[in-house]
């Protein structure tokens, strides 16, 4: 509420600066808010001062925020000038997305005046609220930074100026804060990586794919050498697999259905001509993996196998390709091309909580030893597109969270943040500066066992299917 608030308040400074900017939309984000603009010309640095400084007289001037109820006429009539306004207004009722909710998320239209106090109206915007009372309220703010922004994310529509900020309860949260950015940016691993010569991304090979130096390579392989020790003692085998496959391998998978958009595009290859160029053999197209498993599951198969066997667990530094836009790639946190520490457990269904009981204390072991401590876990659950049955879902969340609570792991629920195929726990950790991070991820999968046909061989002679664990541990 107080970081909505301070929108509001900036938007006003804006406005009583630059008269022709029209607003956009101003949610509160984590550690703070943004708001867009429509204006001529950029901000500046030199415009960011002269905004701030206005802000802080309207604060100081105590204008309270005054709730009204309008209708959609009247809110039309009130905001003829506001052409951005005018489309939200069409949105009531439920279908904004999650930013322009804020708002018009309900089935009434809100207008906020800010009303100084000899009761005159300072400025006014369209808003569900709710808000301070007054700008009194709003102890500490600092405007951070400009950045293009496109009108709801659209790259069809417009390209407004979103001005982000932050604001705290005390001047001392926020100073504290902005020490947290600035160690953040001494630490920042991209120019790290520069200034230690560990690692780069050249022009020549690709936006997204990295090159290890010599001595990011130490780094790099003490890490795969530790892992691999760690994952010898706790009973994994380990298998290698190629980096392209014919496109049926994810036709099978239902990776081309549900995660084409994240794929390389395929090449097409094999196809052979006569000497008069007419097509032979047909081609086959060829894509780049973007996940290990479909290829474990065929070393599963490669067999007959024993309930004897199980649990099998299958582990490759596994290097996966996948298209990320241009404009989230980010030094080694976002790239596209990567290698995890990977593994697939297939396990009968008897041996699938201890499994997972047993794999969470390894995952925790596994990232103590760098000396992390702090961690929270995310259990992920079915979303509003899925595959398989309620009841194949209801069971692998039990069994996720049952391993949860054995662990003494505190945890949230993500209700439908799953992927398509399966209930998943992300571990966070928090780092030396307080960051949170997203390292290692467990996925119980009922899907790909029956989409390969993987069975095996119970005591009593029977054919069963296994299910199946995926995880990553350091993550990539």
């Amino acid at each position: 509420i107080l970081r909505h608030s301070t929108a509001h308040v900036m938007a006003q400074a804006v406005q009583e600066i630059f008269p022709e900017a029209k607003l956009g939309i101003g949610p509160p984000v984590e550690n703070g808010f943004y708001y867009d603009f429509d204006v001529a010309e950029p901000f500046n640095p030199d415009d960011l001062k002269q905004i701030e400084k206005r802000m802080q007289r309207i604060v100081k001037e105590g204008q309270s925020f005054a709730r009204r109820a309008v209708t959609d006429e009247a809110a039309r009539d009130e905001l003829a000038g506001e052409p951005y306004k005018l489309e939200l207004i069409g949105l009531k009722g439920g279908s904004a997305d999650e930013e322009a909710s804020i708002e018009v998320g309900g089935n009434e239209l809100t207008i906020y005046d800010n009303v100084r106090r000899n009761g005159e109206l300072a400025w006014k915007d369209l808003c569900r609220g709710p808000h301070l009372p007054s700008t009194k309220h709003i102890p500490a703010f600092r405007l951070m930074r400009v950045a293009g922004a496109y009108w709801r994310g659209d790259e069809k529509n417009a390209q407004l100026q979103r001005i982000y900020g932050t604001a705290w309860e005390s001047r001392d949260a926020q100073k504290e804060y902005l020490e947290r950015l600035a160690e953040a940016e001494r630490r920042d691993h991209r120019k790290l990586g520069a200034e230690l010569d560990l690692f780069s991304f050249p022009d020549e090979i690709g936006s997204g794919l990295a090159v290890f130096h010599p001595k990011g390579g130490i780094v790099r392989r003490t890490m795969e050498d530790y892992s691999r020790r760690r994952h010898e003692e706790a009973g994994y085998e380990f298998v290698f697999s190629p980096h392209i496959t014919k496109s049926a391998l994810f036709e099978t998978s239902g990776h081309l259905d549900w995660y084409s958009d994240g794929m390389f595009p395929p090449m097409h290859l094999d196809a052979e001509l006569d000497a008069k160029g007419n097509v032979r053999k047909p081609g086959q197209d060829y894509y780049l993996k973007p996940m290990n498993c479909p290829m474990h599951n065929l070393v599963f198969k490669a067999r007959g196998r024993s309930y004897r066997e199980l649990p099998l667990r299958l582990f490759e530094f596994g290097s996966v390709y996948r298209y990320e836009k241009s404009g989230v790639v980010h030094g080694l946190t976002r790239v596209r091309g990567f290698t995890q520490d990977d593994a697939h457990i297939y396990c009968t269904p008897e041996q699938l909580q201890d499994e997972l009981a047993s794999l969470l204390e390894f995952v925790l072991g596994l990232l103590r030893d760098y000396g992390l401590t702090d961690f929270e876990a995310e259990l992920s659950t079915r979303p509003d597109k899925y595959v398989g049955t309620v009841e194949e879902w209801n069971t692998a969340e039990a069994a996720l969270e049952e391993a949860l609570r054995r662990a003494g792991l505190p945890y949230r629920i993500g209700e439908g943040e799953g992927t398509f195929y399966a209930p998943k726990i992300d571990v966070h950790v928090r780092d030396a500066i307080g960051r949170s991070w997203q390292l290692s991820t467990l996925q119980v999968d009922f899907q790909l066992p029956p989409r390969f046909d993987l069975e095996y061989q119970d005591a009593d002679g029977t054919r069963k299917r296994p299910y199946m664990i995926h995880r990553a541990l350091f993550g990539s």
